[in-house]
């Protein structure tokens, strides 16, 4: 049964299985949000359908965005039945703090993601001497700790410690001189006056996406430009690449969005 429009042919009720189709949830939620009152069709078709109006759906939006937040539907309940304008405003108002919450958190579990990727060499199985022979004095247990910590639930993490529980120390010796050789390139390019976006810097920048492809977890071109802004973006990984020629943190990422520009155009 289609929704009954206005005469300029604007929906103004819509259908349980409307509903449920344009706001993702099942016509059994929809049924059981009228069982217990919180969201009741206030309107009847002629043959006695039971309809949603404007104002039903726009409750169900703020139910919606409430259930999103991990709210009760006790709570829900609560502050929406309370329809006077002060009221209304406080609520979209605390709606919008909750969001914006959430938005924060989400920004810095990405920022620490991004970083526990480009940090993977932090699961390698080594003693502490091992480490700092292969990696240097930069290398610490609380990068680690905060790899795991945060990202250890991830698809990627689970790829990268699978293949990485096989490496022997002669491996990662391997990774090592992959990476110098990788940071070489970048360097040898740069001092040579080439742009980033020349076939020599965007060839080392795809060399720099498939050792990580290979050794650790999948990582696309247009994902690694995510790493490549990092490098600029946080000063612990500009320091890591500035040590080797001043500048170059910036010129590794500018290759690999060029890099990046390169591979889409060419897919």
């Amino acid at each position: 049964m289609e929704g009954m429009t206005d005469g300029t042919g604007v929906l103004t009720v819509l259908t349980v299985g409307q509903v449920a189709e344009r706001f993702g949830v099942t016509v059994r939620t929809l049924h059981h949000y009228d069982a217990i009152g919180l969201l009741s069709p206030s309107a009847r078709s002629h043959a006695g359908y039971r309809l949603y109006t404007e104002q039903d759906v726009t409750r169900l939006q703020h139910v919606v965005v409430y259930r999103r937040l991990d709210f009760s539907l006790e709570e829900i309940a609560q502050l929406l039945d309370d329809g006077t304008q002060p009221a209304l405003l406080e609520h979209l108002r605390r709606q919008r703090s909750a969001v914006v919450s959430r938005l924060e958190e989400l920004a810095e579990l990405v920022t620490a993601i991004d970083r526990a990727l480009e940090r993977e060499m932090t699961g390698i199985d080594l003693t502490r001497e091992e480490q700092r022979e292969l990696f240097g004095d930069g290398f610490t247990d609380e990068y680690a700790a905060e790899a795991e910590e945060r990202w250890g639930g991830t698809e990627a993490w689970r790829q990268s410690q699978q293949r990485t529980s096989r490496y022997t120390k002669a491996d990662w010796e391997e990774v090592k001189a992959e990476t110098d050789a990788v940071n070489a390139a970048f360097v040898a390019a740069m001092e040579a006056g080439l742009p980033p976006t020349s076939e020599e810097a965007m060839d080392a920048a795809e060399r720099a996406r498939l050792q990580i492809h290979e050794r650790f977890y999948d990582l696309s071109a247009e994902f690694h430009r995510n790493l490549g802004d990092m490098y600029v973006s946080d000063p612990r990984f500009t320091a890591t690449y500035d040590d080797l020629r001043p500048g170059l943190a910036q010129y590794v990422r500018d290759a690999i969005h060029a890099n990046a520009d390169r591979q889409t155009a060419g897919g």
